[in-house]
């Protein structure tokens, strides 16, 4: 078996929603999954800027992702599955968008950290792609995944105020929702 990396990063729009699903949903079905997640930023392009500030991503002129950067007990049981709930709360078919939040800072971006984590990864966005070319998944605003699939690159995270949000502010904003519960078992 194929040693893969236990850290990455995930864009799926505002940061808040990503970290609340991934910290407490993806962990009561993977308890004990998630060995630390943190919220902030990271861009596809190695010469971004550095420690942009939330305002400057915010502009849109940072390249920069909101992400939520993971670190996983056990990847080679769970790397797989994480990037499978990903596409289930988020909409990957509307490039930088998410709801009503636009701009490239809410682009669907997974950040890897090795081979064996992009090989996974492609590997569920074409199954992703496949379902929907064959029916099985119609909960998207649109017909073709666009989530980016890079190498990671210096994460800068978020002031203290934004992690854990969504536990300190049960009521604050989340656009964030299960498009699909289930994976769909078969492309027949």
């Amino acid at each position: 078996m194929v040693a893969i990396s236990n850290k990455l990063a995930l864009g799926a729009g505002c940061y808040w929603g990503t970290e609340k699903f991934i910290v407490k949903d993806f962990q009561k079905k993977f308890p004990g999954s998630v060995k630390d997640a943190k919220v902030g930023f990271m861009s596809p392009d190695p010469n971004a800027m550095a420690n942009p500030s939330y305002r400057q991503v915010c502009s849109g002129t940072t390249g920069h992702v909101e992400v939520l950067w993971v670190e996983l007990n056990d990847p080679s049981t769970t790397f797989e599955p994480l990037i499978r709930f990903f596409f289930q709360f988020h909409d990957p078919t509307t490039k930088d968008r998410q709801g009503n939040d636009t701009g490239s800072q809410y682009g669907s971006a997974i950040f890897c950290d090795d081979e064996a984590q992009k090989s996974i990864a492609q590997k569920v966005k074409a199954e992703v792609q496949q379902l929907m070319d064959a029916g099985k998944i119609n909960s998207y605003a649109k017909k073709q995944v666009e989530t980016i699939i890079v190498d990671m690159n210096p994460f800068y995270p978020a002031h203290e105020e934004h992690q854990q949000y969504l536990e300190k502010n049960p009521s604050g904003y989340c656009n964030h929702y299960y498009r699909f519960k289930e994976w769909p078992t078969s492309l027949n």
